[in-house]
C-alpha cells in the first residue's frame, strides 16, 4: 500500500502526505492534556505529480483558501479522542476535496428568455412606473425651478 487511492486514475503516494499530531482542544478531562490526538495532514499540492494539470488547477481554484504560502494544503481533525480516527478523518476530507475537484463542471448553456416572460417583465415595470407617477401627482410637488 504505497499510494492513497482516491480514484482509479488518481493515486497520491504516501511519501507526499505528512502527518503531525498535537494535543486536542475541547472536553476530555485529564486525558486530553497528555495525549496527542489531533491529527494534521500536510500535502504539497503545487509539487505533486499525482493530479492531472486540469484537476490540480480546479483544486487550487476551489480550495485555494486552505493552501498556505508554501503551496501546502493543511487539513486537521480533532473530532475523535483517538489519533487513528482523526488521521482517517483527515484522509476522508482530502479524498472528498480531490473527488470534487476531479469532476468536470457542466458547461453553461446560454438560454434566451421566452417571449411571454419578457412581456410579463415589461408589464411589471410599466405598472411600477405608473404607481410611482401616481404618488408624485398626488403630492402636487413640482421639481422644476422656475
Amino acid at each position: 500500500m504505497s499510494t492513497f487511492d482516491i480514484s482509479p486514475s488518481i493515486r497520491i503516494p504516501w511519501s507526499e502526505l505528512q502527518f503531525s499530531y498535537s494535543r486536542s482542544s475541547g472536553p476530555g478531562g485529564q486525558h486530553v492534556n497528555k495525549t496527542n490526538t489531533k491529527a494534521t495532514l500536510k500535502w504539497d499540492v503545487q509539487q505533486t505529480e499525482a493530479l492531472p494539470p486540469t484537476v490540480k488547477q480546479r483544486f487550487e481554484k476551489h480550495w485555494g483558501a486552505r493552501i498556505n504560502k508554501e503551496g501546502c494544503l493543511v487539513i486537521s481533525s480533532e473530532e475523535s479522542r483517538e489519533q487513528r480516527s482523526n488521521m482517517e478523518a483527515c484522509l476522508e476530507k482530502l479524498k472528498h476535496m480531490v473527488t470534487l475537484s476531479a469532476k468536470r463542471p457542466k458547461p453553461r448553456i446560454a438560454t434566451k428568455p421566452s417571449r411571454s416572460s419578457v412581456k410579463r417583465t415589461q408589464e411589471k415595470k410599466r405598472q411600477h412606473s405608473d404607481r410611482k407617477n401616481q404618488r408624485r401627482e398626488s403630492k402636487n410637488i413640482s421639481y422644476r425651478k422656475d
